[in-house]
C-alpha cells in the first residue's frame, strides 16, 4: 500500500528551501561588501544649489530644524590644499583618519611667561603661559598698551594670570556666567563679564523671551562687543572645549586669534560628544590637526599630575585626564 503524504509536509519542505537561499544570498553579499570597503556616503544637496566639495565641513546648517538627523560626532575637515612639491600641483590635504608622518613638534619659544606654574605647594595656580617672543606680535601689543585677552572661565577663582596680564598693560575681559553683575570694571583695564561662551546662540524663540541670556558664541561677542581680534584667548570651560573649539574652527574665528590656551579634558568625551572611544579620539584629532592646517603651532604642554588618570574613563598610567595647552597662531601680526 502506497504511503499517504502527509498534509504541509511539502510545504513545509520548501520554506526550508526559500530560507536557506535567503540565507546564502545574504551571506554573499556581506562577503561582496567587506572585499568593496565601507563607501563614505554622499554628500546630498538642497535643490538648486552646486553639490558641495569633498573636503568642505561636515555640519549641520545654522537653520537645520529641530528633530532633523544630524551627526552625534562631527569630523571637522580642512579644504586648504597642501603646498605642491617638485613642480607637482597641490593635492587636498587628508582627512582626520587617513594622516601620514610624524607629527609635528612643538616650536621653541625662547621668551615665555611662567609665572603662574602650579606647585606642590600651591596646586590651585595652573601654568597659564604665553609667548612673547618678537616673531609672534604678541609682546608688541603689550608694549603700545593694544593687547586684548579674552578669558572663558566656569566659576575659577584662581585669576592670577588675567590680573597679571592686565597689570602688563593688556585690556582683559573675563567672561564667566557666576559674576554677579552684568559688566564690571574690575580694575582698570580688567572686565567682568555675566556671559557664557557656548558654541551655538540661543534658541530664536528662547532669546525673544529673555533678550538678555548670558549665553552667546564668541563670534557674537565679538560682533556685541566691536572686537576684531584676540590675542589671547584662555579657556578653562570643563569639558566643553571641544565643541567651543569646533565652533571657532568652522566659523572662522580662528584667523582673529593671537594665542590660544586651553585646558582641555580627557576624562570623558565632553558635552555633546558622543560615539565609540575610536570616534571620539578621532573627532579631538581632527580638531587639533586643523589647529595645525591654520598655522597655529604649539609651543607649550602641561601635564596636571594632580588629576585623575583617566583616558575617556578607562586608567591609564602615567597619564593625566587634564592637560594644559598653548598655541601660537603663526601669522599673526
Amino acid at each position: 500500500m502506497a504511503r499517504e503524504r502527509l498534509p504541509g509536509r511539502g510545504c513545509c519542505a520548501l520554506r526550508r528551501c526559500l530560507l536557506a537561499a535567503a540565507l546564502l544570498l545574504g551571506l554573499r553579499l556581506c562577503a561582496e561588501l567587506q572585499r568593496a570597503g565601507p563607501q563614505p556616503p554622499a554628500l546630498s544637496s538642497p535643490p538648486g544649489q552646486a553639490p558641495r566639495p569633498p573636503g568642505s565641513h561636515l555640519q549641520p546648517a545654522p537653520g537645520q530644524r529641530r528633530g532633523a538627523s544630524r551627526r552625534q560626532v562631527t569630523y571637522v575637515r580642512s579644504g586648504r590644499r597642501a603646498p605642491a612639491r617638485g613642480g607637482r600641483s597641490g593635492t587636498p590635504e587628508p582627512g582626520c583618519c587617513a594622516l601620514r608622518g610624524r607629527p609635528r613638534r612643538k616650536i621653541a619659544c625662547d621668551h615665555m611667561s611662567t609665572d603662574s606654574l602650579a606647585t606642590a605647594s600651591n596646586p590651585t595656580k595652573k601654568p597659564w603661559s604665553v609667548c612673547l617672543d618678537d616673531r609672534f606680535g604678541l609682546v608688541h601689543q603689550i608694549r603700545v598698551k593694544q593687547c586684548r585677552l579674552y578669558s572663558l572661565g566656569l566659576g575659577s577663582d584662581d585669576t592670577h594670570f588675567e590680573v597679571g596680564m592686565a597689570n602688563n598693560g593688556c585690556e582683559v575681559h573675563r567672561f564667566d556666567p557666576s559674576v554677579k553683575s552684568a559688566h564690571v570694571l574690575e580694575s582698570e583695564r580688567l572686565w567682568y563679564h555675566r556671559l557664557s561662551i557656548d558654541w551655538r546662540d540661543p534658541h530664536p524663540a528662547v532669546a525673544a523671551q529673555k533678550p538678555y541670556s548670558n549665553t552667546r558664541k564668541l563670534g557674537t561677542i565679538l560682533n556685541e562687543f566691536g572686537h576684531h581680534k584676540i590675542d589671547v584667548l584662555k579657556a578653562d570651560l570643563e569639558s566643553a572645549e571641544w565643541k567651543v573649539l569646533e565652533n571657532l574652527i568652522l566659523e572662522d574665528v580662528l584667523e582673529q586669534i593671537g594665542q590660544l590656551i586651553f585646558e582641555i579634558h580627557l576624562h570623558w568625551p565632553g558635552f555633546e560628544v558622543s560615539g565609540s572611544d575610536s570616534s571620539v579620539v578621532r573627532f579631538w584629532y581632527s580638531l587639533l590637526k586643523e589647529l595645525e592646517l591654520q598655522d597655529f603651532r604649539l609651543f607649550h604642554s602641561y601635564k596636571d599630575l594632580s588629576k585623575p588618570q583617566l583616558f575617556l574613563k578607562k586608567d591609564i598610567f602615567n597619564a593625566s585626564s587634564c592637560y594644559t595647552l598653548g598655541w601660537v597662531n603663526t601669522r599673526w601680526k
